[in-house]
């Protein structure tokens, strides 16, 4: 299958600019225009932008693995990780030895990377031995055993989007435009096709202007349900994350001690940069549920889960996190937040992608679904979606990344901590009646 002469790609995160960036290199005579909500790139409402992102290969399943590290290999000896943008640290894993899902998916992690890579990978059989590997972080731990991958990082997440932008700038074949897409373009024309069958040709802008491609691929994250249909497939779920300000001598402790997760409450904490300390939750993530009306105009309305900017962690969920912080850094726990934010993930039922062309509109295709695990990936995942709108993406991957048959419980792939199907708005609406306040 040839790539089209013609494509739009709708979102300039991890997984659109990618994309971009690899057809235009493998494919330089198609017409490639790159289309971006924002005025900018990086977007900084985006899901791809933040102070930092893990990068690591630690994966249960080992087709994520063997991924991460080709990623892993770029970001270390490529310009991807150059000017500061990737730092390897470590990724220490903690955890109780419990059985549960948690502790089954480090310890699976655990046996594949240690197949893969390992004189990397070391198993900390005591608390002592995790102490040892990273003695600034607390001893009121509540773990048993844990392993430190020395082979992974973590990436100063908005650098790279950007780096990838001037990439795309600087090599000039693919046009990229700021504007809202209001809703997709079909061909009413062929009257041997079905109104839920229709071919897409295009986009439709908020300013009513229209843009025609052969293939138009969406790229857009939690945003993507706003404008197919994806039958429950794909759901935004806002993700907490938390900032906490400290010293000189603070940041210099920490800067070189490894990322650290626990992989018995899913809080997780980054090394600090420019004095600020991000903790955060690889949680199920609160729904935003949301009325829209039907893709296609036929007066129905129908609800998903949106993202939604601006709002603050609630009190609930900071509160879990100071918990987890009187284990990791007791002597941070009770510090204010200087900052909170809702980061929206795009999650499928099994944590997989959905690369592939849309089952039913012909000219549409789909680069979504990251789950929260998505951006370590920008060096290599527009080279596998592009194998993917070529057809000859690898049979493990395609079969990993289709369609899914149907909808499933939203249980992610056994990583994920918390409850689930929490109503975001409604637990700040219970902050506010109850006059809690932000701590």
């Amino acid at each position: 299958m040839s790539v089209p002469q013609s494509i739009i790609i709708v979102g300039g995160g991890a997984f659109g600019l990618s994309t971009a960036l690899s057809i235009s290199e493998r494919h330089p005579k198609s017409k490639v225009t790159l289309i971006e909500a924002s005025s900018v790139i990086p977007n900084p409402h985006g899901s791809s932008v933040d102070m930092s992102r893990i990068i690591r290969a630690d994966y249960a399943h080992a087709p994520y693995a063997r991924l991460a590290v080709q990623a892993l290999d770029l970001w270390r000896t490529d310009d991807w990780g150059g000017g500061g943008r990737y730092m390897q640290n470590g990724l220490l894993s903690v955890f109780r030895e419990d059985g549960s899902s948690g502790h089954q998916f480090a310890r699976k992690s655990f046996e594949t990377l240690k197949a893969m890579k390992g004189s990397q990978v070391e198993f900390l059989s005591s608390k002592e031995d995790v102490l040892r590997v990273a003695p600034t972080f607390g001893k009121a731990m509540e773990i048993d055993a844990g392993y430190i991958n020395w082979g992974a990082g973590w990436a100063d997440a908005e650098a790279g989007v950007r780096y990838a932008k001037e990439r795309i700038e600087k090599e000039g074949k693919v046009t990229l435009l700021s504007g809202t897409v209001k809703q997709l373009i079909y061909d009413h024309n062929d009257q041997n096709t079905t109104e839920e069958c229709r071919r897409v040709t295009g986009v439709m802008l908020s300013d009513q202007s229209v843009l025609h491609a052969d293939l138009t691929v969406l790229a857009t994250g939690a945003w993507t349900p706003k404008l197919v249909d994806l039958q429950g497939i794909v759901r935004a779920t806002g993700q907490i994350l938390l900032y906490i300000q400290i010293s000189p001598e603070e940041q210099e402790r920490l800067s070189h001690q490894p990322t650290i997760f626990n992989w018995t409450n899913g809080f997780f904490i980054i090394p600090p940069r420019n004095n600020l300390l991000k903790v955060a939750r690889h949680g199920h993530g609160y729904l935003n549920p949301t009325t829209i009306p039907t893709i296609g105009g036929n007066g129905e309305r129908m609800q998903v889960s949106l993202p939604e900017i601006g709002l603050t962690v609630p009190l609930r969920s900071q509160e879990a996190c100071r918990a987890a912080l009187r284990e990791l850094l007791p002597d941070l726990a009770e510090r204010p937040f200087t900052n909170t934010r809702i980061c929206w993930y795009t999650d499928t039922p099994s944590g997989d992608f959905i690369i592939t062309y849309h089952p039913r509109h012909p000219g549409l295709f789909l680069a979504t679904g990251g789950s929260g695990h998505g951006y370590k990936f920008l060096p290599v995942i527009g080279d596998k979606i592009v194998d993917a709108i070529e057809g000859s993406l690898e049979a493990e991957y395609r079969e990993l990344w289709k369609w899914p048959a149907g909808v499933e419980d939203f249980g992610g792939d056994g990583s994920r901590f918390g409850e689930k199907d929490v109503n975001l708005m409604q637990e700040l609406a219970n902050d506010k009646r109850n006059n809690r306040k932000v701590l």
